[in-house]
């Protein structure tokens, strides 16, 4: 992807022989590409109660194994809206995943987005 660009509901090719149609919510390319050139994907969460994260938390933990057996390098982000407790968010964690509040938009920023 060109530096700077992004797009919405896009579909990445995952497992061994790349035959599984996984989306992703966005993808953007940092306006300066880090050494591998991989964009950032971004998974848009919401909830609105505790429960139903706890029923989700491994969707997000096994899309994010899926991408980075295909694609060695790739970050998958999580957008938060909503709640989330300590408990979601430090199996997320553990997993490898991290996150970004949607009030707190800004902290994309700090990924050159």
């Amino acid at each position: 992807m060109a530096p700077g660009t992004f797009d919405f509901r896009a579909d990445l090719w995952v497992g061994r022989d790349r035959s599984i149609k996984l989306p992703v919510d966005a993808i953007v390319q940092p306006k300066v590409p880090g050494p591998d050139a991989m964009p950032v994907l971004i998974e848009a969460k919401s909830a609105g109660d505790f429960t139903n994260t706890n029923k989700r938390r491994k969707e997000e933990a096994t899309k994010n194994r899926q991408i980075r057996e295909a694609y060695p390098g790739a970050r998958l982000l999580l957008f938060l809206c909503g709640y989330f407790d300590t408990g979601y968010l430090g199996y997320e964690a553990a997993e490898g995943l991290d996150w970004v509040w949607e009030h707190r938009i800004e902290d994309l920023l700090e990924l050159g987005i």
